[in-house]
């Protein structure tokens, strides 16, 4: 019996030597690491996907809902009333069992925050809403904010990075200000009309670009938003 004890104990030993040491060497491998997120351009109004705290949402607060709402009639909070303008926000947006303040709240922050980056930036107020960083600004600049309009009048204008089918020709400029913004305008058979920009952009430097007409197609990288200059 003792000889079958320590015959026993010697191998859970080993077992758990061996458990250790596969521990130690998959930790010790930067291989497995996660590769870093790449960071916004340093003029980005755009948050650093390494700086958050929560996961991003996965639905937009502010669209309207595909499913049953609450009749316009039933738009009354549990205190107090809601302003004309508040009610025309909250038609056709509040979920059947939802508070309708809740949702009139998430329109105010909306007006909050353009609110806020316009007071400093007007540029980059307009660039979080053609970006589409800064979603349901135009229903919430409209009934809530409307003092905001001017902003959301030069959004609509512009576009955000990446492909852009059929542009309004003309000269729009880049709020970034990422050395590495590049940009390029297609026709409709894949022919380059216009690129840029023409030399290498230094920090600071303002990158316009001239789209000419009869672009079917503008596709940006690191380029955040465009806005008409």
């Amino acid at each position: 019996m003792h000889l079958r004890s320590a015959a026993a104990t010697t191998a859970l030993l080993l077992a758990s030597a061996l458990t250790l040491t596969g521990c130690s060497s998959s930790g010790d491998t930067k291989a497995d690491a996660a590769p870093a997120k790449p960071k916004p351009p340093a003029a980005s109004p755009a948050p650093d996907p390494a700086d958050a705290t929560t996961p991003p949402a996965t639905a937009d607060p502010n669209a309207k809902p595909t499913g049953p709402v609450l009749p316009d009639a039933q738009l009354t909070p549990k205190t107090g009333s809601f302003k004309a303008n508040e009610k025309q926000y909250l038609s056709g947006r509040v979920p059947n069992k939802t508070d309708p303040a809740a949702v009139l709240q998430t329109g105010q922050e909306t007006c909050q925050r353009v609110e806020r980056t316009a007071k400093h930036d007007k540029d980059a107020a307009a660039a979080a809403i053609a970006s589409g960083e800064l979603t349901g600004a135009r229903d919430a600049i409209t009934y809530l904010c409307p003092d905001q309009k001017p902003i959301l009048a030069t959004a609509e204008r512009g576009f955000p990075d990446g492909s852009s089918k059929d542009p309004a020709s003309g000269i729009y400029r880049a709020v970034t200000q990422s050395t590495t913004c590049t940009w390029e305008a297609k026709d409709t058979d894949g022919i380059a009309l216009a690129w840029g920009p023409d030399a290498p952009p230094k920090p600071g430097d303002r990158i316009t670009a001239a789209i000419p007409a009869g672009t079917a197609t503008f596709t940006s990288t690191n380029c955040y938003a465009w806005l008409p200059a």
